[in-house]
């Protein structure tokens, strides 16, 4: 039953393409709850299969999650005596396996569901990225999501940045300014993203740098958020051609290549951007 349990349910994970680690019983000697071979799967909020129950099974679980969450590929094995080690009773040694499958996928955070962040969803659903696509207003969003994009509606975008993974992907395009700016500051403080974002004109990345400062931000931590975002050479004003240039701008990032930068004869086209978003 198990065997064809987690065989099952790491296609449906792959389909789904949620991360998760493999954890496997290589070697067992004496007296161990499971077998050789034995299996099962770790999520960061589910457990599949069993390698037997117990300690053993409780550290295993917390040593998986703890690599799903700072994103370790890296096969692992480690040997546990489990009378000295873990103190079971049946006190025979196991050895297991950790192999991270479809952690090489990125974690995009995208507060807002307007124009812009409708055509980028489906655009970054076929990148390696999974997607929490954040809002207070349920009925802006479409009925149906592309694979990989999880909506959560919320009355406290910003408490929602405590709960995200470390090392995430964070694009700002809400309705409202001031909840722009809060995002801002939470996703600044939290101190671990990979890239932030913010749609906007170079005039409100001015008047956000001057207040981020007022409050005690260094320049250092203000020039973590990338505003205005997208590639400078697309100039386009339809919210699909804004999402590409933001879809643009995420590959040249996890690809490692420069982004050029928005320069301030934009300053209208981004203005006129923040308009069309916010009208949404």
């Amino acid at each position: 039953m198990f065997k064809d349990n987690w065989i099952h349910e790491l296609a449906r994970l792959e389909e789904q393409h949620e991360p998760c680690v493999m954890v496997t019983v290589l070697e067992d000697r004496g007296s161990v709850p499971r077998d050789a071979g034995t299996k099962m799967l770790v999520t960061r909020d589910n457990i599949i299969a069993t390698i037997g129950g117990g300690h053993l099974e409780h550290v295993a679980s917390k040593m998986a999650r703890e690599m799903l969450l700072s994103g370790e590929q890296s096969l692992k094995v480690e040997r546990f005596n489990l009378g000295a080690r873990l103190g079971q009773c049946c006190g025979g040694m196991a050895t297991l396996s950790f192999e991270p499958i479809g952690t090489s996928q990125k974690h995009l955070v995208l507060f807002g569901a307007g124009h812009v962040a409708k055509a980028l969803v489906h655009i970054v659903a076929t990148l390696p990225f999974r997607v929490t696509w954040i809002d207070e207003r349920e009925a802006e969003f479409p009925e149906n999501l592309p694979q990989g994009v999880n909506r959560l509606v919320t009355d406290d975008p910003v408490g929602e940045i405590a709960q995200m993974p470390p090392n995430s992907y964070y694009l700002v395009m809400t309705h409202n300014h001031q909840l722009d700016f809060d995002l801002a500051k939470a996703i600044i403080k939290r101190g671990d993203s990979t890239y932030f974002g913010m749609i906007g004109s170079l005039t409100k990345r001015k008047k956000f740098d001057f207040r981020l400062a007022q409050r005690g931000f260094d320049q250092d931590e203000i020039n973590t958020m990338t505003c205005p975002i997208g590639i400078g050479a697309v100039t386009g004003k339809h919210p699909a051609e804004i999402a590409v240039s933001v879809a643009g701008e995420l590959i040249s990032h996890y690809q490692g290549n420069a982004i050029e930068q928005k320069r301030p004869a934009h300053t209208r086209q981004e203005q006129s951007r923040q308009e069309l978003y916010q009208a949404g």
